[in-house]
C-alpha cells in the first residue's frame, strides 16, 4: 500500500527503538506470571489455540505481519464472521461500525475479561522485540479494513498513507484519549496527527497514560 513519509531525526528513530527494546523486555518479565495464567485460563475456558488465529495486519510501509494476541473469541472467529451466513447481519454491523462490535457473540467468557483490561494485547511485546511494532504508534489495521473504510470515507486517503509510514503501536494517542469508540475517519485522523507530531516526550506521555486506560477498561494496552 502507498505511504507518505513524515521524516524525523535519526536520533529519534534510534532512541525510540532502544526504548521499545528495553521496555518491552522488562514488561515481558513483569507480565510473565499473567501470561502463564491467561494462557491456562484460555485453554480451560474454550476449545482452540491460545493465540488468536487472525489474518496479517498492515505494518510500516504497507508490509504485512502477524500480530500476536491471546485468543479472546471462539475458534475461527474471523472466518465465521465473514463466511458463515448466520453472521451475515453481524458482519454488516461490524463494517458499519468502523470494524468494531459492542456486543460480539464470538467472545468467550475469559475473552471478555482479558479484552476489558487489554490483557489479550500483551503478546504484542514480542512483535515489538522483533521490530514489527512499537510501544507507541497508530492502530494496526487489517488490509480489507483499510480498503473498505477508505471507500466509506474517501477523504481519509492521505491520512492512511501517513499512518502507514510508521510502525503500528501497542498503544497510541486515540486509545489513551478516552475516545476509543470513535469511527474510522476520526480515528485515522488522530493516528495521522500522532505521526506528524511524534517525539520521545510525546511517546512517553502516551506510555504513562496507558496504565489508566487499561485499568479503566477504556483503551488498549
Amino acid at each position: 500500500m502507498p505511504y507518505i513519509e513524515i521524516k524525523k531525526s535519526l536520533y529519534y528513530e534510534i532512541l525510540k527503538r532502544l526504548i521499545d527494546i528495553v521496555l518491552s523486555f522488562i514488561l515481558i518479565v513483569i507480565f510473565s506470571p499473567i501470561i502463564l495464567l491467561v494462557a491456562i485460563a484460555i485453554k480451560l475456558d474454550s476449545k482452540g489455540p491460545i493465540f488468536a488465529d487472525t489474518p496479517e495486519r498492515v505494518g510500516r510501509n504497507g508490509s504485512l505481519f502477524k500480530m500476536y494476541k491471546f485468543r479472546s473469541m471462539v475458534e475461527n472467529a474471523h472466518e465465521l464472521l465473514r463466511e458463515d451466513p448466520k453472521f451475515a447481519k453481524l458482519f454488516d454491523e461490524y463494517k458499519y461500525g468502523s470494524y468494531k462490535l459492542k456486543d460480539d457473540p464470538r467472545i468467550t467468557k475469559i475473552g471478555r475479561i482479558i479484552r476489558k483490561y487489554s490483557l489479550d494485547e500483551v503478546p504484542q511485546f514480542f512483535n515489538i522485540l522483533k521490530g514489527e511494532m512499537s510501544l507507541v504508534g497508530p492502530r494496526a489495521y487489517y488490509p480489507d479494513e483499510l480498503r473498505a473504510q477508505q471507500k466509506k470515507y474517501p477523504k481519509t486517503s492521505n491520512s492512511v498513507k501517513i499512518v502507514l509510514s510508521v510502525k503500528p503501536g501497542l498503544t497510541g494517542y486515540w486509545q489513551v484519549s478516552g475516545r476509543s469508540e470513535i469511527n474510522f475517519d476520526k480515528r485515522i485522523e488522530m493516528d495521522a496527527s500522532y505521526v506528524k507530531r511524534r517525539s520521545i516526550l510525546y511517546d512517553l506521555w502516551i506510555i504513562f497514560k496507558t496504565p489508566w486506560a487499561m485499568i479503566s477498561g477504556k483503551g488498549a494496552l
